[in-house]
């Protein structure tokens, strides 16, 4: 159970950062999955692809599903968490300057790219 609540941290902090700066979840969940839940870069991506699932993501899901890829449960919470996290940031974002918003989103691709770099 209290791994279950840090699946939904991770979906309202993406959602957050997706509705604040546009950028997609999968961009801050891939990483969180693989550095932090110790996922493999497969099962991250299948998981983040299933939660995306309506309508875009099906069939690149549906392939990673039939390789064991996709965890629906993980999916599913992070799902949850996006939903409220994505209205969240959308609203922060509408209230602050074009300059931090363009500040915000540079620096959160520069920490993931640094770490996606030099990860082991």
């Amino acid at each position: 159970m209290t791994v279950n609540i840090f699946y939904v941290v991770l979906g309202i902090t993406a959602g957050i950062l997706s509705g604040l700066i546009g950028i997609g979840g999968g961009i801050i969940i891939v990483p969180a999955l693989v550095f932090i839940f110790g996922f493999s870069q497969h099962q991250a991506q299948g998981t983040t692809l299933a939660l995306m699932v309506p309508p875009i993501g099906i069939l690149a899901a549906w392939t990673y599903y039939e390789q064991g890829y996709v965890d629906l449960r993980v999916a599913a919470l992070i799902c949850a968490g996006f939903l409220a996290g994505g209205y969240l940031g959308a609203k922060l974002a509408t209230h602050v300057s074009n300059t931090v918003l363009e500040r915000i989103f540079g620096i959160a691709l520069l920490v993931i790219s640094l770490k996606m770099i030099f990860a082991k």
